[in-house]
């Protein structure tokens, strides 16, 4: 047995290599997505624990819409290709055609027990290039096929290395054997089936036996005649091993799936919902589809679910011809196989096994799997076809005749074979390219046309994505996702009567709700979506919030671990003023997920709605928790810290607001706050550095600029307060506070009382109504030394507000002033006479401005618009993928926060402080209206 060299080995990997290093550009396209892009098992966050609890996809094992499908290993490589490269396609892309060659070089080594070198050779090139292994090796998740190939091929090895040269057991072997098998079906449930290869491999190859032989054997030991020979006690005992091995394998997978079969429906499958002798007559005609696909690969497509292939409903049907026929090669091959024992029956014999007992799973024979054909599960079947066909060419080039022309006919294999794989790579490039190519080989798969909408609504060209969309429904008129679709496009295109009617049609096909019986049809869980997108369309009226809630509830009493539909419920009662309803909500969506950070989150906005801050931070502490880079909940948590008055809060809230800030740096609310927190802390250097940025990012940040302005009053920086100011202004004419501010600085550091008496007769011309305004207009007629009209300003601002004490104090001081005047015989009324040396602040504004108040202190919180004062917390929704049918729209799930009212210890000492320096203002104020 000739071992292989490095030439073969290079000549191999450089065929993978040539044939596809242009997979390297294809992105993350079909179940890449949900097992890659939506998977939080890759993340480094995620707990290394929770590979070996949740399937492929990361859902736990133990949910209704879990797939099943435990590959812990496979799950862990895609790991480790986000450690290195996070979700650079390129990197995973790389790993599978490195993965492949390893695979090519293996089955090279085990095809050198059957054939001799140059056809092993052949087999193993055939391997390499073949196009039905696109699927496998350039689409991402078919990384579980090649590594489960490594595991299988290696397993297999191992085990023919369990026989000494005189014939004893050698038992490392075989424990490599046990812990290889394991390992492969921890990378893909197909990997056990090596056991069935190795069985066939002890009995016809290692001991020789023919199907005769056996059965001879057999009746003289029942007969009682000679015993047991030793060779056959010797292979009994290897083979219990390893059944023993096998059973131990299976039990324990059993127990993880928790003894459930996944959800598959009609749309996967349709024969595997269909009656007798319908189900057997087609999962039997697929046996030959599957076959033709490895002799002939030149239509292949990404997905054979639906209608691509009808269904076989009649013994008449012509199918049935091809169903038997493809059975009486195979039984022909078996009968050869069997009855001798020369090397070419061995080699037709292992090559039916490869054949045969890897695709078992995959049949529909024994049990129904989710889809009708797949390319990728026969990654491992074609390499006994491989083995068949450079055995073929074996025996022809031994015809002298033929001998030249079955070379041509090598060369002609492997060229054509090597390009139509590289050409098919191409079609894995993007989802678009990758269905709309699915779609020249079938037109009848309604998931297509629902795929190249999907693809087109990611580009957002919704209007080509409704046509496939529509095409969807045309085809299957009973696909709930094509109608989902549908409305859900309806609703990007703002059309939601459309939209509504859609839902409508997609909800009416739903099966009927049983009260008080667990939702248990064979309907994909993901359909449930239709009650969360419809509430979610519905409850944008006001007028309809329960009709929505009424959907919520009914897709949960169909599902009562739906957690998406608790989560929308929980949204929807905190925007009906609901509360504790919507906690209640939350606490049982928990209940069935405590890792999730979403859910904490939105927990922690419902505390703040009731009025709970301490509370609402510890849940906000749970999310950040489970998922650091938050962002949601690191922006209000740190929120709340700066709200709560509490110093010792400000260093964590600074060092959240970094944070975020480093998540989203183009978000000019994080900047605004971070300057914030440093206004409080008195720090004016590093305040006025994070308004900047926060205004360089947003123009027009109402905000920022007032509290910039604000900043450099207080700092006696006034001049540089008056550009600030008049940015302001620009952008919001209405603002009082500026307009206030900007009349302050006017008066009392420019000497420009008619600028000042602008801004005051602006507020009054937006609001007459404003006592601060006017009171503060009145002190600049009295500036201006024009008492009378200073008087009557002051009567209309008593009218105004008669019970502010010193307004009347002040009209009394003016009227004494007049009356002094009037006695002394001086003028009321100085037209342009200039004032008192020192002119001070208004006493409204004083208490608004010098006593330090700042304007919108969560001004702009995420998920709302720049400028508003009011902090808005979003309660985030988690997106849920389905199978590439259907897709749930994205769920609104703003929610308006109310900030705490609690105040400190700290801030009601502050607050006397400011007061005192108010009146003490206001006394100033006084003296300035009764003297010269």
């Amino acid at each position: 047995m000739a071992v292989v060299s490095w030439k073969e080995i290079l000549l191999v990997t450089g065929l993978v290599v040539g044939c596809y290093w242009n997979s390297l550009s294809c992105g993350f396209v079909f179940d890449d997505v949900s097992a890659i892009l939506d998977n939080k098992d890759l993340r480094p966050s995620t707990p290394l624990g929770n590979l070996f609890l949740n399937d492929f996809w990361g859902t736990p094992m133990a949910e209704e819409r879990s797939h099943k499908s435990y590959r812990p290993l496979t799950v862990l490589t895609f790991r480790l290709n986000y450690v290195f490269s996070e979700l650079s396609a390129a990197s995973y892309h790389l790993l599978n055609v490195m993965l492949h060659a390893v695979v090519c070089v293996l089955f090279l080594r085990v095809c050198r027990l059957f054939l001799d070198r140059t056809f092993s050779l052949l087999a193993a090139l055939l391997f390499a290039v073949h196009p039905v292994h696109t699927e496998a090796v350039t689409g991402v998740v078919g990384r579980a096929e090649l590594l489960s190939s490594i595991f299988l091929l290696a397993a297999f090895l191992a085990y023919t290395k369990s026989t000494s040269a005189d014939h004893a057991i050698v038992w490392p072997p075989i424990a490599l054997t046990v812990v290889l098998v394991a390992s492969a079906t921890l990378c893909k449930e197909q990997g056990i089936t090596v056991v069935g290869i190795c069985c066939v491999y002890e009995v016809f190859v290692a001991q020789g036996f023919t199907l005769p032989m056996l059965l001879d054997t057999l009746r003289q030991i029942l007969q009682g005649k000679d015993g047991f020979p030793y060779a056959v006690l010797q292979t009994l005992l290897k083979l219990i091993v390893l059944v023993i091995s096998t059973l131990l394998l299976v039990i324990i997978r059993v127990q993880v799936i928790q003894s459930q079969l996944p959800v598959f429906t009609r749309f996967d499958n349709p024969a595997a919902v269909s009656p007798t002798p319908t189900r057997q007559l087609t999962f039997n005609y697929l046996l030959p589809v599957n076959a033709w696909l490895l002799l002939n690969p030149s239509e292949l497509c990404c997905d054979w679910t639906m209608g691509t292939i009808p269904l076989v409903e009649s013994v008449l049907d012509l199918r049935n011809l091809v169903t038997v026929s493809f059975y009486t090669f195979l039984c022909l091959l078996a009968h050869y196989s069997l009855r001798y024992r020369h090397s070419s029956a061995k080699t037709v014999i292992m090559a039916l096994s490869l054949i045969v007992l890897p695709f078992i799973p995959a049949s529909n024979l024994f049990f129904p799997v989710g889809f009708v054909v797949a390319e990728r599960v026969l990654y491992v079947p074609s390499m006994g076809f491989c083995v068949l066909v450079a055995h073929g060419f074996k025996i022809v080039s031994n015809k002298g005749q033929l001998k030249k022309l079955s070379k041509v006919m090598i060369g002609v294999l492997l060229t054509t074979h090597a390009a139509k794989t590289f050409n098919r790579n191409w079609d894995w490039e993007s989802e678009y390219t990758l269905f709309t190519s699915a779609l020249k080989v079938n037109k009848n798969n309604a998931k297509l046309w629902n795929n190249v909408g999907h693809a087109l609504e990611n580009q957002n060209n919704y209007a080509m994505a409704l046509r496939y969309f529509l095409q969807a429904t045309r085809v299957q008129p009973d696909d709930i996702g094509a109608h989902m679709n549908v409305g859900r496009t309806y609703k990007n295109l703002n059309k939601s009567k459309e939209a509504e009617e859609a839902y409508l049609v997609a909800k009416s096909l739903m099966p009927q709700v049983i009260p008080g019986k667990k939702y248990a049809t064979r309907v994909a869980p993901n359909h449930l979506n239709v009650y969360i997108n419809l509430a979610n369309l519905i409850r944008a009226n006001d007028s309809r919030l329960e009709e929505a809630d009424q959907l919520y509830r009914q897709a949960i009493s169909m599902r009562p671990d739906f957690k998406q539909a608790y989560i929308s419920r929980g949204e929807l009662l905190l925007k009906m003023n609901k509360p504790t309803e919507a906690r209640d909500a939350y606490l049982r969506a928990l209940e069935l997920d405590t890792t999730n950070a979403d859910l904490w989150y939105n927990l922690a906005i419902v505390n703040i709605e009731m009025k709970d801050p301490s509370e609402a931070l510890k849940n906000f502490n749970h999310a950040l928790e489970l998922n650091p880079r938050h962002k949601l909940a690191l922006f209000n948590s740190a929120l709340l810290m700066q709200e709560s008055g509490e110093p010792r809060f400000w260093p964590e809230a600074n060092r959240r607001f970094l944070t975020y800030v480093e998540e989203e740096p183009d978000d000019a609310n994080g900047y605004f706050n971070l300057g914030m927190l440093a206004m409080d802390a008195n720090e004016n250097a590093a305040a006025e550095r994070w308004m900047r940025k926060a205004i360089g990012l947003q123009a027009g940040f109402r905000s920022a600029l007032f509290n910039l302005a604000l900043l450099y009053s207080q700092s006696k920086r006034e001049v540089d307060a008056l550009p600030v100011l008049d940015e302001l202004l620009r952008h919001h004419p209405e603002h009082v506070k500026g307009l206030i501010l900007k009349g302050d600085i006017l008066m009392n550091h420019k000497k420009d009382t008619r600028g000042a008496k602008a801004c005051f007769e602006r507020i009054l011309h937006m609001d007459p109504t404003n006592v601060q305004g006017k009171h503060n207009l009145c002190v600049v007629y009295f500036e201006e030394r024009d008492l009378p009209r200073a008087e009557r300003c002051l009567e209309e601002t008593l009218a105004l507000a008669p019970n502010e004490e010193y307004v009347r104090r002040h009209l009394t001081i003016v009227r004494n002033k007049m009356a002094a005047m009037s006695a002394a015989g001086e003028p009321l009324s100085r037209e342009g006479a200039g004032g008192s040396a020192k002119e001070e602040k208004p006493q409204e504004a004083e208490e608004e401005i010098a006593a330090g108040e700042k304007e919108g202190r969560a001004a702009g919180a995420v998920g709302t618009g720049a400028g508003e004062e009011k902090n808005a917390r979003k309660s985030s929704a988690e997106g849920l993928r389905g199978g590439g049918a259907d897709q749930t729209e994205p769920l609104d799930s703003t929610q308006a926060g109310k900030r705490t009212k609690g105040k400190s210890t700290k801030e009601i000492n502050d607050i006397e402080e400011k007061r005192a320096a108010a009146l003490k203002r206001l006394e100033e104020i006084e003296r300035i209206l009764s003297g010269d």
